[in-house]
């Protein structure tokens, strides 16, 4: 159990000095980094990105015990009415509104 403590905190403290150092090198550079407009365009995507790599896994498998694909899993549920309610709106808080209204009435109306 030591053994994985102690490598969990390398890699934490690992994480954080390449973080520290990869924002404190952009902010010492300041305006002298110019990243090429493919870059530029690409990192744009970033933060979608890394959402949908932690919102999927917590959709499909809310568990962690493998794909929960059927109508008693709410998040999917709640995440397919955000899908449609994204798709025929395009406002964001009405987004949000529905999904977890229907999450909500679906976990504790329809399963309960």
């Amino acid at each position: 159990m030591t053994g994985t403590v102690l490598t969990n905190t390398v890699m934490i403290l690992g994480m954080a000095a390449v973080t520290v150092f990869v924002k404190a090198a952009l902010f010492v550079l300041g305006d002298r980094v110019v990243f090429p407009p493919l870059l530029k365009q690409a990192l744009g995507f970033v933060p979608v990105t890394v959402l949908t790599a932690i919102i999927v896994p917590m959709i499909l498998s809310p568990n962690g015990e493998g794909l929960e694909l059927t109508w008693t899993n709410p998040q999917l549920v709640g995440a397919l009415a955000a899908v449609l309610a994204c798709v025929v709106t395009g406002k964001q808080l009405l987004t949000i509104a529905v999904a977890l209204g229907v999450f909500f009435t679906w976990q504790l109306g329809v399963l309960a």
